[in-house]
Order: C-alpha cells, then sequence, then structure tokens
C-alpha cells in the first residue's frame, strides 16, 4: 500500500512540477519584453501641427496641405473656394527615431526644413514608458520680396526658428491625446510693437471612430499677444481623418489658411472661428517605402 502511494504521488507531482517551470519560463520571456504602443496618431500631423508619429526607416512620405479662404468671404469667393494656399513637403525616416522634412509653401513663398527625433515611447512589460516623447525644430525661410525694397534688408531677417517638444499618450485603442510646448523666433517682424519671440503651448487629440476613420481637433493656447492689442486669435482646427490604403487623407475645419508653425502658431492671418472665420481644408499623405524586401 505504500508503494501504491508513493507511486502515486511522484507521478502527479511530475506533471505539477513540469508546469510550473513551463510558467516560469513564459514569465521570465513575457516580462523581458517591451511592447511599443503604435498608431498613437496616424499621421505625422494632428491636423495643423505636428504629431508624435513619425515616418518609418526607410519611408519617404509625401504630403500635400491644402487651406481654402474664409467661408465668411462670401458668394463673391464662392465662400473661399476661390482662394487658396498649399503646401508640399517631402518627409524621409533614417531611422525609427529620426526624421527629416523639407517643404515649400504659396503663402510668402516660403521653405522649410526640419528635424524630428523621437525621445522616449510609450511602451509596457520589462520597460514601461507612460508617454511617447519627441522633439521637433524647424527653420523656415520666406523667399517673396521684402515690403520695403529700399531698406538694407538681410537674409537672415527671412528667418523663423521653431522648437517643440511633443508628448503624446495613447489612452486605448480609441483615445490619444498630445501636449505641445513651443518656442518660436521670428527674426524680423512687421512693427516695432510686435514681439519677435513667442511660447505657445497645443493641445491635440484623435478619437478613432472605426478602423479606417477618426475625429481629431487641435488647439493652441499663446501665453502672450505677439503683437499690441486684442488681434490675435488662437488656432484651432477641426478633422476628420480617412485611411485609404496606402493614403491618408484629412478634411478639416480650421481658423487660418497658412500650414506652417511660424504662421499659424505666430498668428499671422488667424480669424476668429467662432464669428464665421473659417477655412476649409485638406492634408493627403503618400507613404513609399525604399526597404529591399
Amino acid at each position: 500500500m505504500k508503494k501504491v502511494l508513493f507511486y502515486f504521488f511522484i507521478f502527479n507531482l511530475i506533471p505539477i512540477a513540469n508546469a510550473q517551470d513551463i510558467d516560469d519560463l513564459l514569465n521570465e520571456v513575457t516580462n523581458d519584453e517591451i511592447t511599443y504602443t503604435s498608431a498613437t496618431f496616424k499621421t505625422g500631423r494632428i491636423i495643423n501641427g505636428q504629431s508624435v508619429e513619425q515616418t518609418g526607416k526607410n519611408h519617404l512620405d509625401f504630403r500635400i496641405s491644402h487651406r481654402f479662404g474664409s467661408v465668411s468671404s462670401g458668394i463673391d469667393n464662392f465662400f473661399g473656394i476661390d482662394q487658396s494656399t498649399i503646401h508640399l513637403s517631402f518627409e524621409y525616416g533614417f531611422s525609427d527615431r529620426l526624421m527629416i522634412g523639407i517643404g515649400r509653401s504659396s503663402y510668402m513663398k516660403t521653405y522649410d526644413g526640419f528635424v524630428k527625433y523621437k525621445i522616449l515611447r510609450q511602451s509596457t512589460g520589462k520597460r514601461t514608458m507612460p508617454i511617447s516623447l519627441s522633439y521637433f525644430g524647424s527653420t523656415e525661410l520666406f523667399s517673396a520680396p521684402f515690403s520695403d525694397p529700399e531698406r538694407n534688408n538681410k537674409f537672415s531677417s527671412r528667418l523663423t526658428y521653431i522648437h517643440q517638444l511633443l508628448i503624446a499618450r495613447k489612452f486605448n485603442e480609441s483615445l490619444s491625446l498630445q501636449l505641445t510646448p513651443t518656442i518660436l523666433h521670428k527674426n524680423m517682424v512687421t512693427t516695432v510693437l510686435e514681439m519677435n519671440d513667442l511660447f505657445s503651448c497645443g493641445i491635440g487629440g484623435r478619437y478613432k471612430l472605426t478602423k479606417r476613420m477618426a475625429l481629431s481637433a487641435e488647439y493652441y493656447y499663446t501665453l502672450h499677444f505677439p503683437r499690441s492689442g486684442t488681434d490675435y486669435n488662437n488656432p484651432i482646427a477641426l478633422g476628420l481623418d480617412i485611411e485609404t490604403g496606402g493614403h491618408v487623407f484629412q478634411i478639416m475645419l480650421t481658423n487660418t489658411s497658412i500650414m506652417k508653425e511660424g504662421g499659424f502658431i505666430y498668428g499671422v492671418d488667424n480669424d476668429d472661428f467662432f464669428k464665421g472665420g473659417i477655412h476649409l481644408g485638406f492634408n493627403i499623405s503618400r507613404t513609399f517605402s525604399f526597404n529591399k524586401h
């Protein structure tokens, strides 16, 4: 009887021990893995401003952005359709952390170049990181003739510099939010009453409706008016994102026709969104892969 009990416990304990060993191994493997959050936003822009998303390694993103005039311009301008501003850009990913971009806007015949670097990536597992953090730096150069060609105009007067931190978190499969502290410097302003430096903080978000559609919103609060008086309107935008294969199409309502930070954050031509100063616009993003496979 003792031998029967001995063999009974041996043959029943061995499978339990093996199962525990397998569970321990699985826990070790699971704990050693780092799961990075993906698709916090669908493209490199929330609407007008930058998002924490980046073009992948060896990928090129060709972007076409278009903004029409204000709908308050009336039927004579077909509610803004007759007026338009366009921006074209090429954005290339050197790695999954580093990307650069160049662009050209019809507003003031502006050229721009930028760099975006991902500092932190939201993750779970062995290493938990609650947010994604990127740095964005840009230089803009307007090539339109100076308003006063008789003045001793300097090349440096054409330049504007932008520095941003992009702080984002994807809370679940539907909701993502981002804060964007911004420092903007213009080498030349229109009048002596304007400020060369501007400090602003943007907030933006994306809410996924379906597998291929999402709502987006964006607002930049300026800590002080760059001009005297109250003729400054903070940039605001509402949009709908539609993913169609290799394309991402964004259609939006915004209070500015300028698509670069040196324009819309500085409030160059921002209208009052709540008094009919609404511009219809769209972004189209097409990504090309240069991977060998």
